[in-house]
């Protein structure tokens, strides 16, 4: 079982953490100041527009960078392979294979980076308190994320927490001055 998550965490972490970490950054940047500064609350369809924005936007970098990143991997393999024909990997089954590839990790992502957003906006669209609430939840799962990682990749637990909850509170600010929604 352990191995088989491992595997798991081998194919699809990297699309996994890019995605619910672009998506909580992405909403506490965006509306750090609805949130603390308006008097305007967040509803569940802002909250839902600003998910489908962020997931939109992640799908799109994700795709680029990762068709890119393994479209070059074909290109190092081929020099090492010495062929003479330039782009005769990526005309091969490897190459639609790496589009797809691309094409399933930006699914993966994006879909992680709508909920990564929607989940603290619609905490602090739907839960009664304090509107910060929802500043508070982002904070903490990007701290949850941060002690998996480092679970995972054999890090230091309290640094991988702190360094990502300070990303967050750092993009929180950012997001209060820039004033975006």
């Amino acid at each position: 079982m352990r191995l088989q998550g491992l595997l798991v965490w081998h194919e699809h972490g990297f699309a996994l953490v890019i995605g619910v970490l672009d998506g909580i950054l992405t909403a506490v940047t965006f509306a750090g100041a609805r949130i603390v500064v308006s008097s305007e609350p967040i509803g569940l369809m802002l909250a839902m527009r600003l998910a489908a924005a962020t997931a939109l936007s992640g799908v799109f970098v994700f795709f680029v960078a990762e068709y890119a990143r393994l479209r070059g991997e074909l290109v190092h393999a081929e020099r090492h392979l010495n062929l003479t024909s330039r782009g005769y990997l990526a005309t091969t089954r490897l190459g639609r294979a790496v589009f797809h590839e691309a094409l399933k990790g930006a699914m993966l992502s994006g879909t992680c980076g709508f909920f990564g957003a929607l989940f603290p906006l619609m905490a602090g669209a739907v839960l009664p308190g304090p509107r910060w609430l929802m500043l508070l939840v982002a904070v903490m799962i990007l701290g949850f994320l941060g002690v998996g990682l480092a679970f995972v990749i054999r890090g230091s637990l309290i640094r991988w927490a702190m360094a990502l909850v300070t990303a967050g509170s750092i993009l929180t600010v950012a997001g209060v001055k820039l004033h975006v929604i």
